[in-house]
């Protein structure tokens, strides 16, 4: 860049500036921007807040309110128990282990047959029992209301 374009390119940015600062300080102040809002009465924003939806309720009626919702709770969570209890499912699958497959296949197989949650658990429980080594081939059944001692004596016998 010349020397002349360079001295052009300034007197722009100080053109510039010197417009910017202009419409800044005759704009209208912060005073005449922010207006005071005009204050409600305490009737007008009840009413105001009712059409838009919101429920009004005094102190004391809130209190009501939450207190008989306590006395409520205890009985549907019981209810929500019995439900949960009721509606356990109960997975069951074929395991068939063929020679060559280790615990951590049997472990990862018992995962997909939904019958136990970790695969990793289950070798550890292996490992720790000494029973690699007593994997059987074969064909079991197993469902998902077994412990992990009963799957474990049922395959490795």
């Amino acid at each position: 860049m010349t020397a002349k374009g360079m001295r052009s390119f300034a007197a722009g940015l100080i053109v510039a500036a010197g417009v910017l600062a202009a419409v800044y300080y005759s704009g209208p102040t912060e005073e005449t921007k922010a207006q005071a809002p005009k204050s409600l009465t305490e009737e007008e924003m009840k009413t105001t807040l009712a059409s838009s939806g919101y429920v009004i309720l005094t102190e004391e009626e809130l209190n009501e309110q939450l207190a008989a919702v306590e006395q409520k709770e205890p009985k549907q969570e019981a209810v929500k128990e019995q439900k949960d209890q009721k509606e356990k499912v109960v997975y069951r699958t074929i395991i068939n282990v063929a020679s060559g497959m280790t615990s951590i296949d049997v472990g990862n197989a018992l995962v997909q047959g939904k019958i136990i949650d970790n695969a990793k658990t289950f070798f550890n429980e292996v490992e720790k029992r000494g029973l690699s080594n007593e994997l059987r081939p074969g064909t079991f059944e197993l469902d998902s209301s077994m412990t992990m001692d009963e799957v474990i004596a049922i395959i490795f016998k």
